[in-house]
């Protein structure tokens, strides 16, 4: 593990291209994988997708099924207890493929992530024999419950109370969950309940529980097909063996589980995208005003290249990121009963970047979506075009596996937090950089140049609001998302120019020619957004000379020659129409 780059070491050192995983370094396995999965969602769900979301009775449990036979819902579990155990990249190719799946994404995302990575990673080996070979087939359904009415984000604030009974046999639950995903067919609940009112816990609940039962279903603007329904428990009896890993610590369940689903939507959104931009590639390809193709207006090639640069970044971001979790996994010893838990933990380095994955990704989607309906003008408003059902059930993604709000907050305030520690250089780093600005010496050259240009734009800032608050700077939440945002943008362009770096070297020019472009015209457009962000931020924290100073100090670091954008765009645009897809 110690050869290993740390959670948010790319802000503070350069990475080689040939250190990160990229889509391009599948193996012929993750080619078929890839193939299986996308497949099955082609053939089995978008096939059926009129009777999914009219919520055929049994519709979701067939697939699932179907899914299990395909080995897809056993990912990650042990080949000890039913599972395929594959490794992470297999993993997200997977729940790249779902993506496109809509409303069924969720249903299968919550069968092997959320409804069963608990018991896979914090279970006993009695726990798992008895429920995960269920899983991995699809024979058993699981669900995870955590929020309430009354806590979402909040979820220590839970109410559900867990008591201990008498004999000591049993817990009693009672309480109620608020949008549990799969409720209405779930055969096992995975629950978060305060053991004596204040120790939050976490159980593994049979569906069949006397007492347990589930409210009607969520009218909801999007994932029509899944179900949605409130958990009601009423002194529901539960085995003490049924505890999932230790009575008060059922918040390092929760936050362990969080990270890989933050990371497995992050890959929803990319499958999700490249569907999306299909779509609106096709429809401009054969769409005619004025006598041609809609796809031949500038404004609509703006579009489509916008569109698969989004695309392309976020890619590259997800599979970067998996590049490390698979390397985590691979130097960790995971034999023994607790390596579930050796796995969690060895997964938590990363929740930095499992967090700006999930925004960026999250927000990446809702853009591309958007623009496909605007692609389709009046049609895209239209229930007949596949783009209308896209732009509903993507809006949930920005609020599943904590609101990126909430995941913007949490991305400086863990930045501050193992710079405490000593496990990142964070305010060293500021430091140096202070001493280069004073003595002159920042010399930008080419691409590489920009991308450290970007890093030392976020660390100005953020040690700037270090200055002035120092751990006080974990209240200014107006700051924290802004901090956010920059160090997103950094993982997010770094990512991108190192993949178009990497295939440069390994593929050559040709091959790399429209990654080159795509990750030229994201980093030149970041750029100019990262300065408005350093400025606007600026101006929150000093005033006067100081501000003058300050900004002075951000145009040294930012200095940088442009290159023309809508030109790149065009190139981009172009390869777009003619492949009528994403292409790379």
């Amino acid at each position: 593990m110690s050869n290993l780059p740390k959670g948010g070491s790319f802000l503070f050192e350069e990475t080689n291209p040939q250190d990160i995983f990229t889509p391009e370094d599948f193996t012929l396995e993750h080619k078929m994988i890839y193939r299986t999965a996308a497949g099955f969602v082609t053939d089995n769900v978008l096939a059926r997708m009129e009777e999914l979301e009219a919520k055929k009775e049994g519709l979701n449990r067939e697939l699932l099924k179907a899914a299990g036979d395909l080995g897809l819902n056993g990912a990650d579990i042990a080949e000890d207890y039913g599972g395929t155990e594959m490794d992470k990249i297999s993993t997200t190719i997977i729940a790249e493929c779902m993506g496109r799946a809509g409303s069924f994404a969720m249903t299968q995302g919550g069968q092997t992530g959320i409804g069963s990575m608990p018991i896979v990673m914090f279970g006993t080996h009695e726990q798992k024999k008895k429920y995960l070979p269920g899983i991995a087939t699809g024979d058993l359904i699981g669900a995870y419950a955590l929020t309430e009415p009354g806590a979402g984000s909040d979820a220590m604030s839970a109410k559900t109370r867990a008591d201990l009974s008498p004999d000591g046999k049993y817990y009693i639950l009672n309480g109620t969950k608020q949008f549990i995903t799969n409720s209405a067919m779930a055969d096992i609940f995975i629950v978060y309940a305060k053991i004596d009112g204040d120790k939050f816990s976490a159980f593994i609940v049979d569906g069949d529980s006397k007492g347990l039962s589930t409210g009607a279903e969520e009218k909801k603007m999007g994932i029509k097909g899944s179900s949605t329904r409130p958990l009601i428990l009423e002194d529901v009896h539960v085995p003490a063996e049924n505890l999932l890993f230790e009575g008060g610590r059922g918040h390092v369940v929760a936050f362990n589980i969080l990270n890989l689903g933050r990371y497995k939507l992050a890959a929803n959104s990319v499958g999700n995208a490249k569907y999306a931009l299909e779509l609106a590639a096709s429809y401009a390809n054969e769409r005619k005003q004025f006598g041609t193709p809609i796809a031949n207006f500038g404004l609509i090639k703006e579009k489509l290249a916008e569109m698969a640069i989004k695309v392309y970044v976020t890619e590259s971001m997800v599979y970067r990121t998996g590049g490390l979790l698979e390397n985590m996994m691979n130097s960790l010893d995971t034999s023994g009963e607790d390596g579930g838990r050796v796995a969690a933990k060895g997964i938590e380095e990363y929740a930095l970047e499992c967090s700006m994955n999930k925004v960026f990704a999250t927000e990446a989607l809702a853009y591309v979506v958007d623009e496909g309906v605007q692609i389709h003008g009046g049609y895209g408003f239209s229930s007949e075009y596949t783009i209308e059902r896209l732009y509903r059930d993507a809006r949930i993604y920005r609020i599943f596996e904590g609101t990126n709000e909430i995941n913007r907050v949490l991305i400086p305030t863990t930045l501050l937090r193992r710079a405490d520690k000593g496990d990142i250089p964070l305010q060293e780093t500021v430091d140096q950089l202070l001493k280069k600005i004073e003595s002159g010496s920042i010399v930008r050259e080419g691409e590489a140049g920009m991308v450290q240009a970007a890093k030392d734009i976020f660390l100005l800032i953020f040690g700037s609001a270090l200055q002035k608050y120092g751990k006080a700077l974990s209240k200014q939440q107006e700051l924290l998302g802004r901090l956010a945002d920059m160090g997103i943008q950094v993982f997010a362009l770094e990512s991108a120019w190192l993949r178009a770096q990497k295939s440069l070297l390994n593929e050559g020019e040709e091959q790399a020619k429209l990654k080159l472009t795509m990750a030229r015209a994201f980093l030149n457009s970041s750029l100019g957004h990262l300065e408005y962000l350093a400025k606007e931020t600026l101006a929150a924290l000093v005033n006067g000379k100081d501000l003058e100073n300050l900004l002075n100090n951000l145009q040294k670091v930012t200095n940088h020659k442009l290159q023309n954008i809508i030109a790149l765009r065009q190139e981009i645009a172009a390869a777009i129409s003619e492949n009528g897809k994403y292409i790379v």
